[in-house]
């Protein structure tokens, strides 16, 4: 029988609700309770999905807690998990997990000696779409990858989050925020990356609240919202990534690879799901009928409309691992190295040079259909 492990969740804010609504789906996680700074946001979930409202501390004290999901802001990532792990639960955080190789390695300490474990976000790099890229990528369809693009391009978050201060702070950025689903998503297609280098800068030093409460409240910026990052790889490929917060409109893919027999057109990493195009020596891109994998279906209604979502399955990767003593797909390494990556890429804008990655790690394993359907209920 499978042994099912009681969920924590740290922080009910925006992104809590996709949590709360999708963890149930896994056979091997139950959330049990919930805790956040502000008291009534956790009562408020806590009523809605009929779990524990309590403060953190008496959360980690929880003895039907095994594992901690840390929902909690970046900067905050940190010293919740650090906590989590010193009161003995297994931690799963949010991306950025952490921000700094030295704040992951202290993780990684504490973790060890305590014979827990840890892992992050994103995991949506596991869908469906992602995975059948990964297929074909392998089966040696398109020869070797040797180069691509990536675009994470939009005007802001202050239009649609009531408090988006965070997304301008240290921590934030369309680097260290988005960069994650893009960086792990090429790790898991291409490996891991070996030397970086990039520009960036700001197109404003406010940004203007325009919903909710604070509508018409300014927000400061204080890091770079537009970066342009050239990634080298491991393998030998070179990817071109631009992210930013500083386009009205693009007509840019989301990530595009090129082999030396074809290449390959990646719906957006942000996403499980979304449509695969492959072109070969025909040099015309052809939709790809991807395969019956179970986390390709739309499940999810969002605001424009219904996705595939199914946020949680690293999580659950994760706490099956326990069992086999083998490795996890979203590790603490790999979160480690991504994080590595995206901050060098700041270093490196910053610096005016080229910055060596100072992480490695190996490529996770294939998610396939049945790895996939044995984690369901």
């Amino acid at each position: 029988m499978t042994k099912e492990y009681g969920v924590g969740v740290i922080g009910c804010g925006n992104i809590s609700e996709a949590y709360f609504r999708l963890i149930p789906m896994f056979n091997n996680l139950k959330v049990v309770a919930c805790a956040d700074l502000h008291m009534a946001a956790a009562q408020a979930k806590a009523e809605q999905f009929g779990i524990l409202a309590q403060d953190v501390d008496a959360l980690l004290a929880n003895p039907d807690v095994d594992v901690v999901v840390n929902l909690t802001i970046p900067e905050a990532h940190y010293p919740v998990s650090k906590k989590a792990l010193e009161a003995g639960k297994h931690v799963y955080s949010e991306k950025p997990f952490v921000l700094s190789i030295e704040q992951g390695e202290d993780l990684r300490r504490i973790a060890d000696e305590k014979g827990l474990r840890v892992g992050s976000a994103p995991d949506t790099y596991l869908g469906g779409a992602h995975q059948f890229a990964r297929n074909l990528i392998d089966s040696g369809k398109l020869g070797k990858i040797m180069s691509g693009t990536c675009h994470v391009l939009g005007p802001g978050m202050e239009m649609w989050h009531p408090n988006p201060d965070f997304f301008f702070q240290p921590g934030g950025g369309p680097i260290l925020d988005m960069g994650p689903y893009y960086v792990n998503n090429l790790v898991n297609l291409i490996g891991p990356v070996k030397r970086v280098v990039a520009l960036a800068n700001k197109a404003k030093e406010e940004r203007t609240i325009t919903n909710g409460p604070r509508n018409g409240e300014n927000v400061p910026v204080i890091v770079a919202t537009n970066i342009h990052a050239v990634l080298e790889f491991a393998s030998g490929a070179q990817v071109a990534l631009m992210a930013s917060w500083d386009v009205w409109a693009h007509r840019h893919q989301n990530m595009e690879l090129y082999g030396t027999d074809g290449a390959i057109f990646v719906p957006d990493p942000n996403f499980f799901g979304g449509k695969v195009e492959v072109a070969g020596t025909d040099r015309e891109p052809k939709d790809v009928e991807v395969w019956d994998h179970p986390m390709t279906a739309k499940n999810y209604e969002f605001a424009w409309g219904t996705q595939a979502n199914y946020r949680g399955v690293g999580l659950s990767d994760m706490m099956a691992s326990i069992a086999t003593g083998g490795d996890y797909r979203c590790s603490l390494d790999r979160s480690l190295h991504t994080i590595d990556v995206l901050t060098s890429i700041l270093k490196s804008a910053e610096e005016g040079k080229a910055v060596d990655i100072r992480t490695t790690c190996t490529q996770p394993a294939a998610f396939g259909i049945d790895e996939a359907k044995a984690l369901l209920r």
